[in-house]
């Protein structure tokens, strides 16, 4: 999202649990486009309100899981905000050799990257706020 739009707006990465590494498909396939996420780690929206987020303060969660978008309908009991469900393939139990794998990943990532273009619009030239 920073690598498209820049600082157009607030984001934060979260997920339904907060002990997971991003697995080096996921670094691997995102290091083609130029984007570094091999000490991104996730953290869970419990964890974000532990270390004073306040999460009414966002507008918008995107949930690329069933699991996902559970919680986050959870949350809008407690807060306004708009919840979208983005169904992207789970690629981590697709293809058997390394090359299949790393397909797989790739149309994962093509998969958001689309999304996010269709949703937010063209990209800011150069990642910048226009």
């Amino acid at each position: 999202m920073k690598q498209l739009y820049g600082q157009r707006a607030y984001v934060q990465s979260a997920g339904v649990h907060n002990d997971m590494e991003v697995d080096g498909f996921s670094i691997a396939v995102c290091n083609e486009l130029g984007i570094e996420i091999s000490r991104h780690r996730s953290r869970s929206f419990e964890e974000m309100q532990e270390w004073g987020d306040d999460l009414g303060q966002f507008d918008l969660i995107i949930a690329l899981s069933p699991a996902s978008q559970r919680q986050a309908l959870e949350l809008t009991r407690f807060f306004h905000m708009d919840v979208e469900y983005w169904p992207i393939i789970d690629p981590t139990a697709i293809g058997e050799t390394r090359e299949a794998k790393l397909q797989a990943y790739r149309q994962a990532r093509d998969m958001i990257r689309d999304r996010m273009i269709a949703r937010f619009g063209p990209p800011s030239e150069a990642g910048q706020d226009s």
